[in-house]
């Protein structure tokens, strides 16, 4: 760990923290909720040794990176996100990237291909497939009929209430709870006990997870807070209808798609027909390959991170 390099890039009006090792193609890595760069440190090692450049930037709102206003969430929209991307790929110097995302990571990853295909030489979607816009309805209105206002993207629509409900419960124990997460049902935090039973029941870590690594992201956490990462949540409507121009459109980059059976996006009702009966490959016609791995649940990277490397490697490898 000690070998990989930290700078920052300014870019859009932002100070992006990057952690990046190695020579070679460059291998951008965007992390997801509650994440940072430190969440692809296994990836960062094994793709510099097998002859690749890999940048993993903190997103807008998240960690060292700085600039992004806080109290304002539409400034964390896809289309600010992805700007910053297409900055950042340009500060390094760089014409074209390989992009590997995860949770939502993988969506702004999407977006990229979507709005500049042209600086993507190929995609590793971690989790996230792409889902077409429904020019019909809200996503955050689709969300209520369907799981009701307790699920947790609604519970995270209203500013400063959630951050509270996790400040009551403390840092270190909220980011424990959703790096552990290995329930495939819908997540939900209901009023009345947002995190039910946290501070009764000690969260076992996993052998995959240290107390080393918690610290790390319980101390960016409490530096930051949360409210940077669940303004993306907070921008879905406003993303909806910023990307209407998008309605139908394409995405024409080459893909793999790489996902636990036990993750609960995974098991979100309708998508896995979506994913395996011909929807995710009329949407994305260069869908080359779809890796559901037994077992695993929804942090991969950091969970099964052999597994996980050998499958990016492996498609990277085919360009």
């Amino acid at each position: 760990m000690e070998s990989i390099v930290h700078h920052t890039i300014t870019v859009n009006g932002i100070n992006i923290h990057v952690a990046e090792k190695g020579q070679g193609p460059i291998v951008l890595l965007l992390h997801g909720f509650p994440e940072l760069w430190y969440s692809w440190r296994h990836q960062i090692l094994f793709l510099a040794a097998h002859g690749y450049r890999a940048v993993a930037p903190d997103l807008r709102g998240y960690g060292d990176t700085t600039g992004a206003p806080l109290d304002d969430p539409t400034k964390f929209t896809a289309l600010h996100v992805v700007g910053d991307l297409v900055a950042l790929i340009d500060a390094i110097g760089a014409d074209k990237v390989f992009v590997v995302g995860h949770d939502w990571g993988a969506l702004i990853a999407w977006r990229l291909c979507l709005f500049r295909p042209d600086k993507v030489k190929a995609l590793v979607s971690l989790s996230v497939p792409f889902t077409p816009r429904n020019p019909h309805q809200k996503p955050v209105e689709n969300l209520r009929l369907a799981y009701g206002d307790d699920h947790y993207i609604c519970r995270f629509q209203e500013p400063g209430e959630i951050e509270a409900v996790f400040a009551s419960v403390g840092t270190k124990q909220v980011i424990k709870k959703f790096l552990t997460y290995r329930d495939p049902a819908p997540f939900y935090f209901p009023k009345d006990n947002p995190l039910r039973d946290i501070h009764d029941t000690p969260v076992i870590l996993p052998s995959w997870l240290t107390e080393e690594d918690v610290d790390y992201y319980t101390k960016k956490f409490e530096q930051t807070g949360f409210t940077g990462g669940i303004n993306y949540y907070r921008c879905f409507d406003l993303n909806w209808e910023l990307e209407a121009p998008w309605t139908n459109a394409k995405v024409n980059v080459p893909v793999k798609f790489v996902v636990g059976d036990l993750d609960l996006v995974y098991n979100i009702p309708r998508l896995k027909e979506y994913i395996h009966k011909g929807g995710f490959l009329a949407d994305v016609p260069l869908l080359e390959e779809v890796v559901v791995i037994e077992g695993a649940a929804h942090f991969i990277t950091q969970e099964i991170p052999d597994i996980v490397n050998q499958h990016i490697l492996d498609f990277l490898q085919k360009f």
